[in-house]
């Protein structure tokens, strides 16, 4: 599909993601984090939230003054202080967005914020005519809790929130709640309501392991933007992840009908940076950016690999910064060593093929053979033997 629509991509990492338990950046961290993010050319970057903390504020000063690709987008409460204070910290930059929060829920009206339905509409309404009202052209206007809101109240929210001035609503799975059917309703009812004058956006948590199903689900429904953040870092069990969704758009760009233009090839180095600054745990088989997802230590995989590797493998390591790796080990067959062995030119025998085979399966340390060079010292040492006999 030649004309596949543009995703945006709203990068959330250095607002949602550190503020979860155990991803605090230092200033200078977030700053380096905050390169690497522009550099990788998404839509929108979120630098946080301003009024929070000094910290806060002074990072959001601080990059907007920076030369980028990126918009930069600041996460406000819906009342005016909170307002005020992102505008002071945004004064220096040329191109930004204000993302103003609003009630999307029963559940949050009565036991959050113990106001009625009016009240909240009301709030919401007023930031973003305030915002109107300073000049601010890019509002978008956080829908929280949405998968979780009454379909009547949230159309009147919306559909206020969109007639006050907003250019962008985004619908929240805040506690990752929802299925993809039902979120997909959900995207698609809202797409109805705020027109194709604005701009649909979608924030999915991975609570029940579905934010890049749902995330996938509403792109189909037809949102217009979604909210990632790298290795999907976020509150609890985080949000949708970037490498992901940017993995299934290679493959299934048709389907959905859109794509984005973000260099799948640099989204590694970009995880392991933050990997590397966060000390991230990552389980060795997540998709993408796992240490072994693009490795294979069992025989019949690997002899079909060896062949082609599209016989076992879908996702092609080298659009991701990856590497292919057939690795020796406990599950291997004969034919990665003689891959090996014939590759540094060895004319391989099997009889001594049989015999390396033997010693490796009953090494302690068998993983060293996956050192070339010690494969084929051995094998040259047991050829030696051979001779001498």
């Amino acid at each position: 599909m030649e004309n596949a629509r543009h995703l945006s991509i709203f990068d959330t990492t250095l607002r949602d993601g550190e503020q979860a338990p155990g991803n605090s950046m230092t200033f200078e961290q977030k700053m380096e984090m905050f390169t690497v993010l522009d550099n990788l050319g998404f839509d929108l970057i979120e630098s946080g939230f301003p009024s929070a903390t000094e910290y806060d504020f002074q990072v959001t000063r601080e990059l907007s003054k920076m030369a980028r690709h990126s918009k930069i987008c600041a996460f406000v409460r819906a009342n005016r202080a909170d307002i005020d204070t992102s505008l002071r910290a945004l004064q220096d930059s040329h191109s930004f967005q204000i993302q103003t929060l609003a009630v999307g829920s029963h559940i949050h009206l009565e036991h959050k914020r113990k106001m009625t339905a009016e009240a909240a509409i009301l709030e919401a309404t007023d930031a973003v005519r305030y915002l109107r009202a300073q000049g601010v052209t890019d509002i978008s206007l956080g829908v929280e809790d949405a998968s979780r809101g009454d379909y009547d109240y949230l159309q009147r929210l919306i559909t206020s929130g969109v007639e006050a001035g907003a250019t962008t609503v985004v619908i929240a799975d805040t506690v990752g709640c929802a299925l993809p059917h039902q979120f997909a309703r959900l995207v698609q009812a809202a797409k109805g309501w705020v027109g194709d004058s604005v701009k649909l956006s979608i924030h999915c948590h991975d609570d029940l392991g579905l934010a890049l199903a749902n995330a996938l689900a509403g792109v189909h429904a037809g949102a217009d933007e979604v909210q990632t953040t790298l290795c999907g870092i976020g509150e609890r069990a985080g949000n949708t992840a970037f490498e992901e969704l940017a993995a299934v758009l290679s493959y299934k760009r048709d389907y959905y009908g859109a794509d984005t233009p973000i260099d799948r090839s640099r989204v590694y180095a970009a995880c392991q940076r933050l990997i590397d600054l966060l000390d991230l745990p990552v389980a060795r088989h997540k998709s993408v950016i796992g240490k072994y997802v693009f490795a294979t230590e069992a025989g019949i995989h690997q002899h079909g690999m060896m062949n082609n590797p599209i016989t076992y493998e879908y996702v092609e390591p080298h659009l991701f910064g990856r590497e292919r790796q057939i690795l020796i080990g406990r599950h291997s067959g004969r034919n990665v060593l003689r891959g090996r062995l014939q590759g540094r030119g060895i004319e391989v025998d099997n009889r001594l093929l049989e015999a390396l085979y033997d010693h490796i399966m009953q090494a302690e340390d068998l993983e060293r053979y996956n050192d070339t060079d010690v494969l084929v010292e051995h094998y040259l040492g047991l050829e030696q033997q051979t001779m001498q006999a």
